[in-house]
């Protein structure tokens, strides 16, 4: 019998030569062919996998995910069903196979938990408009950066004053057809009208977009695939920077985190990593002044410091400002020729509570704080939050939540009838097990179960700092302990790579008072144990365990720009989880 002729190509390589070596991996166990597997090798494979996951699984504690996890006996049944959640929750399709019921259940717990009010309704026939201040959200099939990407097209799209409508032309074509004897049935189609800018005003649907010194990179990638003009790319060279340095920045700020132009990169951030409100201010009124519409990103547990912004403050200080300059609410005209406008905000205010969103609601009812960082829809001007699901929560995959309120909303780019529901999602195929993941912890545990939870990594952080504060003392030398209020996050100097891999560190370089620093840092997950965190100062009082910091020049600063670029934006590669 003649061999079968398939038309593949030969590796170039080995591949097992070029891939990074995993300790306890044989990347040849792994490598698939045209043939089928033989099952010695698949079990051997599947025996180094599952010791592999396990041991890094029992010694994890340097990412803010929940390795503590319990939906095998009932969930398992599902990885055989195709679950398809595909477009609008609130609507439930003609892919009938979907959890579209069980997310809405779910969305309705958070949109109490955040304040909003819920549950979703769309009544645009109905005399009372309250419904508008409805919330409306889905459950993302990412973690949090699609929440956040999906949160600043919304932002970029609203204050650039765009309208999403159904094409009048439409009509007028069925019915010259119908002319000819003949029924015409034309699907509608939205298309999107752009308001003009007047002369006089020729910045009004620019919106320009702030984000602090310690957000997630997430953030700045949505920039970038979203093409929003950021503060520095718009202010930079072309006037001066409002902020004077060092009278207008955080102790300790660094000239490394300026610019060629006395700009800084980014919003600064203080030494605990909130945004720093007064450089926030002055930056958001000088482009306000000149006529630019806002966004501003909020992070509510950073990625590496853990920090809480404090949103409700913030905006307290820029309200002002925008009924000053004209932005509080202002007339978009779509359509001068007909006078069609609506009025909308000239600023939009979103948080990436990747983390926080979940777990800090439970720590201010635990604490009963009057000064506690309010971020939710308590905040009347807040527009979006997102949240991921896989981090305090846990879940075996990403996911998270994505909330606005249903007067925010711009309408999907298409109504498509294959699907029987609006497009009005970010992934289109949703992955409908996310929101049976969300629901079945959920359902089993009470608002004082999580309350306890809380306490209990709370509390865990508090130990891991008295232990680490303990090592330094003990070992006589300056570890850079460092931990932000309220945090699940504990940072200090990096330890070598075999600690760094046993516990999956993450690690980042920073400049404090200009000098430079490479930390790495813990997360106080429900996984993590008293025990563990012994077994780390254990391991990090050897003779080896901290080395001689580096001194090459951080990659992010080096900058390689064609002599008549236009446009150009800081994209920090250096920690924030992108390693």
């Amino acid at each position: 019998m003649a061999e079968p002729n398939y038309q593949v190509t030969a590796a170039a390589k080995d591949p097992g030569d070029v891939y990074p070596k995993v300790p306890g991996i044989d990347y040849n166990d792994f490598k698939l062919s045209s043939e089928r597997m033989p099952q010695e090798q698949r079990n051997r494979a599947l025996e180094q996998l599952y010791r592999y996951e396990s041991v890094q699984k029992e010694n994890f504690m340097g990412y803010q995910s929940n390795q503590k996890l319990d939906f095998k006996d009932d969930l398992s049944t599902y990885l055989n069903y195709h679950i398809n959640n595909i477009g609008d929750p609130f609507v439930s399709g003609n892919d009938t196979l979907n959890t579209k019921f069980v997310e809405r259940a779910v969305l309705d717990y958070f949109a109490a938990l955040w304040n909003a009010q819920w549950p979703h309704e769309y009544t645009p026939d109905s005399p009372d408009k309250t419904w508008r201040d409805s919330y409306w959200g889905y459950i993302v099939s990412m973690g949090c950066t699609e929440g956040n990407i999906y949160g600043l097209w919304n932002a970029r799209d609203y204050l650039a004053g765009k309208f999403i409508l159904e094409d009048p032309d439409v009509w007028e074509k069925a019915r010259l057809a119908s002319l000819n004897g003949r029924r015409a049935a034309v699907e509608p189609r939205l298309i999107y009208y752009q308001a003009k800018a007047p002369e006089d005003a020729p910045n009004k649907y620019t919106p320009i977009a702030f984000y602090s010194q310690d957000t997630h990179y997430s953030i700045i990638k949505a920039m970038r695939v979203l093409d929003i003009v950021t503060f520095n790319e718009e202010g930079s060279g072309k006037f001066d920077c409002p902020l004077i340095y060092p009278d207008d920045y955080p102790p300790g700020y660094s000239v490394h985190y300026l610019d060629k132009n006395g700009w800084p990169l980014e919003v600064p951030s203080d030494q605990d990593g909130c945004i720093y409100i007064p450089a926030l201010k002055k930056l958001a009124e000088a482009f306000l002044k000149r006529g630019y519409p806002i966004i501003v990103n909020f992070n509510y547990g950073t990625t590496f410091k853990g920090a809480y912004d404090n949103v409700a403050g913030a905006i307290s200080e820029i309200v002002p400002i925008l009924k000053q300059y004209g932005f509080y609410e202002r007339e978009v005209e779509y359509d001068p020729a007909h006078k069609k406008s609506d009025i909308r905000t000239g600023f939009w205010f979103h948080v990436d509570g990747a983390l926080g969103a979940a777990y800090m609601p439970f720590l201010e009812m635990a604490e009963k704080s009057k000064d506690f960082p309010v971020f939710d829809f308590r905040i009347k001007e807040l527009q979006s939050i997102a949240m991921s699901g896989h981090k305090w929560i846990g879940a075996p995959w990403p996911c998270g939540i994505y909330m606005t309120k249903v007067k925010y909303q711009l309408l999907p780019p298409d109504n498509p009838m294959y699907i029987g529901s609006p497009d009005s999602t970010f992934a289109g195929s949703r992955n409908g097990l996310s929101p049976l993941v969300l629901w079945d912890y959920l359902s089993k545990h009470s608002y004082q179960d999580l309350i306890n939870k809380v306490m209990y990594t709370k509390n865990l952080a508090e130990y891991a700092l008295k232990r680490l504060k303990e090592l330094e003392k003990h070992l006589g030398k300056d570890l850079w302990v460092e931990y932000s209020p309220r945090s699940l996050a504990l940072r200090f100097k990096q330890p070598n790579a075999s600690i760094t891999f046993k516990y999956s560190l993450s690690e980042e370089i920073l400049y404090v008072n200009n000098e430079k620093r490479a930390y790495c840092h813990i997360y106080m997950m429900e996984s993590v144990t008293p025990k563990l965190i012994d077994d780390l100062i254990t391991d990090l009082e050897a003779p080896d365990a901290f080395l001689d910091q580096p001194d090459e020049e951080i990659a992010y600063r080096k900058e390689i720009v064609a002599p008549d670029a236009k446009r150009g934006i800081f994209i920090p590669q250096n920690g924030r989880g992108f390693k």
